[in-house]
């Protein structure tokens, strides 16, 4: 077998779109084909504003700037993800203070999160880790109760759910806190040809000053619409706006997000189906998808009992011609932060570093070949 972990799946009308895009003579963004990514994302899941990006860490450098954060005020986040998750806040002046992960899965865990709150806490950002939802009935009850605002890194989130055991109500992931922030880079279910990303604002207070800051702190968007008769500079911002050949392409992405989930679910489902008897005996833990949240099968991941565990099953699927990889390394302890941490020990943070793998994941990816995946992975436990 020769399997990489991830190959950038094409649709075929990629490179159609983007050749559009050069003819109209509208390349640097906020065309045609940015407005139509936009209005596919409101009128789907009902975000109230969706704004494209050049990527989903230059989102959650816009949610940190919308927040309008003070030196020395504190957001929440969670320490197994990204680093652009806590750099996008650290860079407003705020504190990052870190929380573990549930032990049932790498998401934050909702049930420590008010012994975090202190009069300085600002923001909660939970991650949706795996696109999988955070238990948001309980993150955004703590929210209110502070008066709190909460980003959602739905970096990996696309077409993921939340589905509220108190009302039954189903609600997308990147709909539910006041902002969200998503990725389009090329490991995710869909890409913008490399890089990409989008804000969403659910809260009405944020939708104006978010065209702003998009808009490298000019008033220019309400100039093209019409809404005043120049436009010049009235706040802060940067050029978070992406090319339109960047929107052409993941147009055609999203035009088949529909059978690109279909497929992708197809394959996750052998996977577990594959593997719980491995699971079964102790070998290793498959991901958890709790009663509230759905599966966009972003990731198949399994966790194992330790590191050295971990390490051997990775050498060994590599010298079977399959890549498989470890994922975040728990940024409490990260040469940068470390000596910025308060010293809590986050026990669930350092499991995941040490003992979580992901296995191959992309459309292009055969029914077969992930069933071949399986039965090397059940030849080296003998089964």
């Amino acid at each position: 077998m020769n399997i990489p972990f991830n190959k950038p799946h094409l649709t075929g009308k990629e490179a159609h779109y983007m050749y559009q895009a050069v003819y109209d003579g509208k390349l640097s963004g906020n065309g045609k084909y940015t407005k139509l990514c936009q209005n596919f994302f409101e009128d789907r899941y009902g975000f109230r504003k969706a704004v494209l990006t050049t990527s989903g860490t230059d989102a959650l450098e816009m949610c940190a700037m919308l927040c309008s954060l003070n030196p020395g005020d504190e957001v929440i986040v969670p320490s197994y993800t990204f680093v652009s998750t806590a750099l996008a806040f650290l860079r407003e002046g705020a504190k990052v203070v870190f929380g573990d992960s549930m032990t049932r899965n790498p998401n934050l865990d909702a049930e420590v999160l008010e012994s975090l709150i202190t009069p300085r806490t600002k923001v909660i950002v939970p991650v949706h880790y795996a696109g999988v939802a955070c238990d948001m009935d309980a993150i955004m009850a703590i929210a209110e109760k502070y008066n709190l605002l909460v980003v959602e890194d739905a970096a990996q989130a696309i077409d993921g759910y939340y589905i509220s055991p108190k009302t039954g109500e189903r609600k997308a992931l990147g709909g539910i806190g006041h902002l969200a922030a998503f990725s389009f880079h090329e490991t995710k279910n869909v890409t913008a040809g490399g890089e990409g990303g989008l804000l969403v604002v659910n809260d009405e207070r944020f939708i104006r000053r978010a065209e702003i800051i998009w808009e490298k702190g000019t008033n220019r968007a309400e100039f093209f619409r019409g809404e005043v008769n120049k436009y010049g500079w009235v706040d802060m911002g940067s050029s978070f706006l992406p090319a339109e050949i960047n929107a052409a392409f993941l147009w055609a992405q999203l035009e088949n997000l529909d059978e690109i989930q279909n497929k992708r679910k197809q394959l996750w489902d052998v996977y577990h189906t594959n593997l719980k008897i491995l699971a079964e005996k102790g070998a290793f833990s498959l991901p958890d998808v709790p009663d509230y949240a759905t599966n966009n099968a972003h990731m198949f991941y399994l966790v194992f009992p330790d590191i050295e565990k971990r390490t051997a099953f990775i050498k060994f699927l590599k010298e079977n011609g399959v890549l498989s990889v470890f994922h975040y390394l728990a940024l409490h302890k990260s040469l940068y932060y470390k000596d910025r941490h308060d010293g809590r020990e986050l026990p669930e943070c350092d499991r995941y570093t040490d003992c979580l793998v992901r296995l191959p994941m992309f459309f292009d990816l055969s029914i077969e070949q992930v069933e071949d995946i399986c039965e090397l992975i059940k030849s080296k436990y003998r089964i």
